[in-house]
């Protein structure tokens, strides 16, 4: 049995090696079947790819000759055109050339021409001279008087003359340049006027929030008044409350924090809550709110006037002019107004619209910190302006507005003009009857400080002022020059808008009586 076993296995195990050897071929040789097979479809795809490639660059090189011939054509173009006009140009400079020399030629003959009539002037000059000698030696032998008497005298009687000759002339020539000057400063702010229109705006220095009823007076108040003095401390405005039904008066020369004030009440009326802390927290988001509305106030302002590029400090500095008012008259209103204006009779001047606009725009700027700063709101403006803008331009139209700096320049005549007829015009200011008396008694109390004046009468709301003068002291050329002297001293001593018309009257009267 043992011996049997041994060969048994010894076959298996040879049997085994065999399939194993033949396996490993089997297997090697399907792996080289499919290498050769990849080898094949990657080589077709090589020789696909370098077909594709080859019809590309040829497709593409077809494309640059073609593209290379059409650029050759235009360039080719180009060239005999320029050729063309460089041939036109050199004939046309040929031809002035030509036109210059006989031009020349021309010039040359009349100065010729010149001279030799100034040498027949010269010699006429000479003749007349020597017969003025022999007639005034003739002159004096008949009057008895040397030539310096006679002169002195004529020159007198000529200086009364003259005097008199003058006065005239200077009267109808500065009434011609004026009737010319207002011909034309009425057609160009006419239209301008006409062009712009705007609502009026009128603001006080309270405002008034509506309650729900007279119980939420007890609440703004609240325990021992905690709560009006928790809002009064965190906005700086007093709050009045008195009888007035469903109602509570704000007051504060601050349009700023009466806005804020405002505002806030009136979400706190709204909400129900009120309480020291949470008008605190109220105030605080309120004075947010209000801080974007004012710089989106000045963005807007910007927009509607047309002025573009202006610095963020000035544009939120613009805004705050939304709350501020002068005479009644909304100043960020007035002065979208005055960039408008400006504009316009820039326009109608030939002179630079936007350099008007913006110095039109930024003019009252001062007023939005002249609480805060001291000078002139026209002063404190230009420096502003100086200091976020670099228009020099747009500078001197601000700080001569107002005709407070010592020389004025064509942008502070325009901003001046448009200010005028913005602020004048009917309705858009309101003044107070005591600034409006002392300015009538200004103005006639400047008329009545000229000698010869007997009475004088502020007629118009101030625009014109009519003068009696004594006849037996004034002349009617004494008239004219009292008229001028006045006009002068109210320009240089009094504000006013507008112009004002000075009116001399002198009456010569002859009574007698018949018995």
């Amino acid at each position: 049995m043992e011996a049997f076993g041994f060969p048994i296995i010894l076959a298996f195990f040879f049997s085994f090696i065999i399939g194993v050897i033949f396996g490993g071929m089997a297997a090697f040789l399907s792996r080289r079947f499919r290498i050769n097979r990849q080898m094949r479809i990657a080589e077709k795809k090589a020789a696909r790819i370098v077909a594709e490639a080859r019809t590309e660059s040829k497709e593409a090189l077809h494309q640059a000759r073609t593209e290379a011939e059409k650029a050759k054509t235009v360039t080719e173009t180009e060239y005999r055109e320029r050729r063309a006009e460089l041939q036109r140009q050199d004939n046309r400079l040929s031809q002035k050339g030509e036109t210059l020399e006989r031009k020349l030629e021309g010039v040359e003959q009349r100065e010729r021409t010149l001279v030799n009539k100034e040498k027949e002037v010269e010699s006429i000059r000479t003749h007349l001279k020597e017969t003025r000698d022999k007639q005034v030696k003739q002159l004096e032998l008949i009057s008895g008087m040397s030539s310096a008497e006679a002169k002195q005298s004529l020159l007198e009687a000529m200086e009364v003359e003259l005097q008199e000759e003058s006065s005239r002339r200077l009267h109808q020539w500065e009434a011609e340049l004026k009737e010319e000057a207002d011909k034309k400063a009425q057609e160009t702010l006419s239209r301008a006027i006409q062009r712009c229109a705007s609502e009026v705006v009128s603001e006080t220095t309270v405002a008034t929030v509506p309650l729900p009823s007279d119980e939420m007076k007890g609440r703004l108040i609240g325990r021992e008044g905690r709560n009006i003095r928790a809002l009064e401390q965190a906005t700086g405005v007093d709050l009045i409350i008195d009888d007035t039904p469903e109602a509570v008066t704000l007051s504060s020369f601050d349009p700023v924090r009466r806005e804020i004030t405002r505002l806030a009440l009136s979400k706190l009326i709204l909400d129900g809550r009120i309480h020291p802390a949470r008008i605190e927290e109220v105030v605080a988001k309120t004075k947010e709110e209000v801080e974007n509305t004012i710089y989106s106030a000045g963005e807007q302002a910007a927009y509607d006037v047309g002025v573009h590029g202006l610095r963020p400090e000035l544009i939120r500095i613009l805004g705050r002019l939304k709350y501020r008012t002068s005479y009644g008259q909304n100043v960020l209103a007035h002065s979208i107004e005055v960039g408008h204006l400006a504009g316009m009779i820039a326009a109608d001047l030939e002179a630079n619209t936007a350099i008007a606009k913006k110095a039109g725009l930024l003019h009252d700027i001062g007023k939005a910190i002249d609480r805060e700063v001291e000078g002139t709101h026209a002063a404190i403006g230009a420096d502003l302006v100086k200091q976020w803008d670099k228009s020099p331009e747009a500078v001197q139209g601000v700080a001569e507005h107002h005709g407070e700096a010592d020389t004025t320049s064509v942008w502070g005549f325009i901003i001046s003009a448009a200010d005028t007829i913005s602020s004048a015009r009917p309705g858009a200011r309101r003044e107070s009857l005591e600034s409006y008396l002392k300015r009538l008694r200004e103005l006639e109390d400047i008329a009545n400080g000229f000698k010869g004046v007997e009475k004088s009468f502020a007629i118009q709301a101030g625009r014109e002022i009519r003068i009696l003068v004594k006849p037996e002291e004034i002349d009617d050329l004494g008239a004219m020059r009292i008229a001028r002297d006045i006009v002068k001293k109210i320009e240089e001593g009094l504000a006013y808008p507008g112009q004002i018309k000075v009116t001399v009257l002198r009456e010569t009267r002859a009574v007698d009586y018949a018995k």
